[in-house]
């Protein structure tokens, strides 16, 4: 049985724009941020690609990798993921093989089959392109091919790119890629940070149809936990509420900007709203430093995971700061 020592901790940051704040800052932010986490210990930083959303400021995500990468020194950077369905698989592998080039051995290209956006701005992403999730299983293969070592007989090389061999994980909300990662034998990060409803199926599912591969000998399994870690329980409720505003906007289809905490949700969401973001945070980590722990000694005792990788939406920077420096210590013991 693992215990909270054995298992990695990696950061989400999904590099919020505040109310009345700029991307800029924002993006300021997520290179301060990574900054502070390699200090305290943290194995990957990640950034998610999202388009058409005024409160995420990571669409470029390739580009900001680069950002962060060369503003740190040890810590493993990656996507978490890249929207495959927007993009040619040629033009990723020579952006990322572009990355491992300039920074080896610290890229991770984390690979999702949703666009990560609506309909429309899909289409405008790819216009002419079909871009369709049917085709994921197939433009995950012609992508490994191209960072993989180059072959006789091989047409289209990615320069960079070819023998770089960056590291594939595949992400999921549902059981689509945690099937297809078993099989492929690639690591496997299931999005239970917005998802949590099919995660112990998702593992199952993946853990099942795991087959060994140059890659992996048995699965890795990397679960997203939304985190609101503060000194107190009191202060990481009120610390919450910016979250739980954040999720209400987005199921309401309203802007997605982050809002300043509140001392009190009541009067802002009714009462199936206020459910449906219990639903959507089902595995948030909430709370002070002790009872974040006993909440994460049962998440994996039930789960056996391999990492956890959080993601914490608070307000104020410094707050978000303080949340993951509260939680390297719980993780160190």
């Amino acid at each position: 049985m693992k215990r909270l020592s054995d298992i990695k901790y990696s950061t989400l940051d999904l590099v919020p724009v505040r109310e009345n704040g700029s991307a800029a800052q924002s993006l300021r932010n997520s290179l301060d941020l990574a900054q502070h986490v390699e200090k305290f210990g943290y194995t990957r930083f990640w950034v998610a690609e999202h388009h058409n959303m005024d409160g995420i400021a990571s669409s470029a995500t390739s580009v900001l990798l680069g950002y962060l990468a060369g503003g740190t020194s040890t810590i493993r950077v990656g996507s978490g993921g890249v929207m495959l369905p927007n993009h040619a698989p040629l033009v990723i592998a020579e952006q990322f093989g572009t990355l491992e080039s300039l920074y080896p051995g610290r890229i991770d290209l984390g690979l999702g089959r949703a666009p990560g956006s609506d309909q429309m701005t899909a289409r405008a992403l790819r216009r002419e392109r079909s871009g369709s999730s049917d085709e994921f299983p197939e433009d995950v293969a012609e992508l490994m091919r191209y960072l993989g070592p180059r072959t006789p007989d091989q047409r289209i090389i990615a320069m960079p790119g070819t023998g770089t061999n960056v590291p594939v994980w595949l992400l999921g909300s549902s059981l689509f890629s945690a099937q297809l990662a078993g099989e492929r034998g690639l690591p496997y990060a299931f999005a239970s940070h917005f998802a949590p409803r099919f995660m112990h199926e998702a593992i199952r599912v993946y853990r099942n149809h795991f087959k060994p591969s140059a890659v992996l000998d048995k699965p890795y399994v990397m679960l997203g936990v939304p985190l609101v870690a503060a000194d107190t329980d009191e202060q990481a409720d009120y610390l919450a509420t910016s979250v739980y505003q954040r999720i209400l906007a987005l199921m309401r289809g309203q802007s997605l900007v982050q809002r300043p905490p509140v001392k009190t949700m009541d009067g802002l969401w009714l009462p199936h709203e206020k459910e449906a973001v219990g639903d959507f945070l089902g595995l948030a980590m909430v709370g002070s430093p002790q009872k974040i722990r006993a909440k994460l000694e049962v998440l994996i005792e039930q789960t056996q995971a391999d990492e956890l990788i959080f993601t914490s939406d608070l307000y104020e920077h410094a707050d978000r700061v303080h949340s993951y420096e509260l939680l390297a210590q719980v993780m160190k013991g």
